[in-house]
């Protein structure tokens, strides 16, 4: 059953009641291991280096750090600065495997100014869980986040 993400829009933005990056990043990782089925990681990784994405707020088991940008499918999403939807990761040659019980991969790039902030990484359990309404959904949700935060003010 696919979520009602008009619904998830409506709830995420009344969450995000602070501009703080901090709070909003962990409050939408909360938000979407809460409500979106078949999830076993939801988390964000931020451009803090050069090429290289650094370990945000998260919900799941510890997760790798740091991810260069040459390198798997959160890599993928920086480096072209598009959604990255993966039906296997296991098929994905370069994948980095921070739980092995990873199957499906959304991850969703998050531009500010024409720069990188930071990616929105989704992980299921589910071989193909994220469906291309998934995605529209969550870059819904990621645009909600966005719209919530001050991403200007991230140290």
């Amino acid at each position: 059953m696919t979520p009602d993400y008009t619904l998830l829009d409506r709830q995420l933005e009344a969450l995000l009641d602070t501009r703080d990056w901090l709070t909003n990043s962990a409050q939408t990782c909360a938000f979407l291991m809460q409500e979106l089925p078949e999830l076993n990681w939801a988390g964000f990784y931020l451009h803090r280096k050069p090429q290289t994405l650094c370990l945000g707020p998260f919900q799941g088991k510890p997760a790798c750090h740091p991810i260069p940008f040459a390198k798997g499918v959160c890599g993928a999403a920086a480096r072209t600065l598009t959604t990255q939807r993966i039906d296997d990761v296991h098929a994905v040659a370069d994948h980095i495997a921070c739980d092995a019980a990873s199957r499906a991969e959304l991850v969703v790039p998050i531009v500010v100014e024409d720069h990188l902030w930071g990616v929105l990484d989704l992980d299921s359990p589910v071989m193909g869980r994220f469906s291309e309404q998934d995605q529209a959904g969550i870059e819904t949700l990621v645009g909600v986040f966005m719209t919530r935060t001050d991403l200007m003010a991230r140290p």
